[in-house]
């Protein structure tokens, strides 16, 4: 199975590993959060706009990878606060849509530069 790292451009990222790998028809997106473009960042405004942003950010990492939300299979919440759930789930839903992938979401975390909230995902893309 061929294999091919991803860096989306317009976004920072720690040389300790790529935005995503493809391997076979499977898109496997690193820890994810609501960072600044070319920047590490966090937007203001707490966990509903971190999650807006996260979110937008995998998307820029799916499209470089040729992919988009839509082939979303799992998705991987991870939560400062758990109490902060119905904000995330709000946010979460706006971006994602009626028809959501799996997800697991796991609270008191903590997370790097202090998010609120970070996202890791795989999609599924069958090569045509």
């Amino acid at each position: 199975m061929s294999r091919r790292r991803i860096n989306a451009e317009g976004l920072a990222r720690l040389p300790a590993f790529s935005h995503a790998v493809v391997a076979g028809d499977f898109i496997y997106v690193s820890g994810t959060l609501g960072t600044l473009p070319n920047s590490m960042e966090l937007v203001a405004g707490g966990t509903g706009p971190e999650t807006t942003h996260a979110l937008r950010n995998v998307e820029q990492i799916l499209q470089a990878s040729g992919a988009s939300l839509a082939d979303l299979v799992k998705v991987n919440v991870f939560l400062a606060d758990m109490a902060t759930f119905p904000t995330m789930n709000q946010a979460y839903l706006e971006v994602i849509g009626p028809e959501p992938p799996a997800r697991i979401t796991v609270g008191r975390a903590e997370l790097a530069l202090g998010a609120a909230v970070e996202f890791d995902a795989v999609a599924y893309k069958p090569h045509a």
